[in-house]
């Protein structure tokens, strides 16, 4: 196959990110990779969406700062391809990373994606479903019973009512935002802080207000879904348990802000959260998911980059990048041999 990786910056990539995991592997199994960032790309007057590109060379790598060694270095191929002429476009970039400091750069994966798919490239996950999940009110298009009690305003007297109503416990975070950025934890003895909380959320735009769910407390659970459903490789889960360093003072169960990864337990509450999610998930194009959940609550819905795989491949003995890969090779001789869905 030939693989397209779309990414905020190939500068920016990191050893342990899972999008590294994905290019290392699928080179390892002999396909050509190529990483392009969301401001490489091109669309000129021969109506042939080019992206200004990099790759590596097709041989063995054994460890992700060895892949982007060489991803950054001379040996790599950089040149100007054709995303039409890719098998598998994977929009792995994260809009949230560009809120701020380039606003102009969140949506660019999602357009640009488009219009591969129009010429007949599998690009995953869907662009038009990746429209409607740009930020975290995606959450609300999913059965009531499966999510917290939430109240998204930009009105600081009716974020403190819902605080309120919530006993003085609840969370805050902003409607765009990821990796733990800016959330934070309300609890009574907050009270004469808390506009100075909102504050700082806000500055972002829209603030989520959210139920605090006491299990959280130990941290959570991701489990990934592949095609809508909970993936599952060699009679394993892929799934983490997110825990909180005890004493540390932070309630965010996100890896960046300091939580540790362990050796998930799948039970039948996550199961049925999962089984609820996965016909909207299918139905918007969502091929790989991470679902953040805290007892029977979805807390969010990672459709953008979901990180941690490796982590799971680690802790569980089982490659799942490489079955993800294939995957991907299956979706793409169905294309060649199936309908075109």
């Amino acid at each position: 196959m030939k693989v397209g990786l779309v990414v905020n910056k190939i500068a920016t990539e990191k050893a342990d990110y899972t999008t590294t995991h994905f290019a290392m592997t699928a080179t390892n199994m002999g396909h050509e990779v190529w990483y392009m960032g969301v401001a490489d790309f091109s669309y000129g007057g021969d109506e042939i969406n080019h992206a200004h590109a990099r790759s590596v060379p097709l041989k063995r790598h054994r460890s992700g700062h060895a892949y982007l060694s060489a991803l950054w270095g001379r040996e790599a191929r950089a040149e100007p391809i054709a995303v039409e002429e890719l098998d598998v476009l994977l929009l792995r970039n994260d809009p949230a990373e560009d809120v701020i400091a380039r606003p102009w750069a969140r949506l660019a994966g999602i357009n640009f994606g488009r219009l591969a798919v129009n010429h007949g490239v599998l690009v995953l996950n869907d662009p038009n479903g990746l429209t409607r999940a740009v930020n975290k009110m995606y959450l609300q298009y999913f059965p009531q019973e499966v999510r917290p009690c939430t109240l998204i305003s930009c009105d600081r007297s009716d974020i403190k009512a819902f605080i309120a109503e919530q006993g003085g416990h609840a969370v805050i975070k902003p409607l765009f935002g990821s990796g733990g950025r800016n959330v934070f934890l309300v609890r009574p003895e907050d009270r004469p802080n808390l506009n100075q909380m909102i504050e700082a959320v806000s500055r972002e735009g829209y603030v989520i207000a959210q139920e605090y769910l006491p299990e959280a407390i130990h941290g959570d659970t991701r489990l990934f879904l592949l095609n809508g459903r909970p993936f599952i490789c060699k009679g394993k889960y892929a799934a983490i348990r997110r825990v909180r360093l005890p004493g540390n003072g932070d309630m965010r169960s996100n890896i960046t802000a300091g939580a540790e990864p362990a050796k998930a337990q799948v039970d039948a509450r996550i199961l049925k959260v999962a089984e609820m999610v996965g016909p909207k998930l299918i139905e918007d194009g969502m091929f790989l998911v991470g679902l953040d959940i805290v007892g029977d609550k979805l807390l969010e819905i990672n459709v953008f980059s979901p990180g941690g795989l490796h982590c799971a491949s680690h802790l569980q003995g089982v490659d799942f990048c490489k079955a993800v890969i294939e995957a991907l090779e299956r979706k793409v001789a169905y294309r060649k041999h199936g309908p075109d869905r």
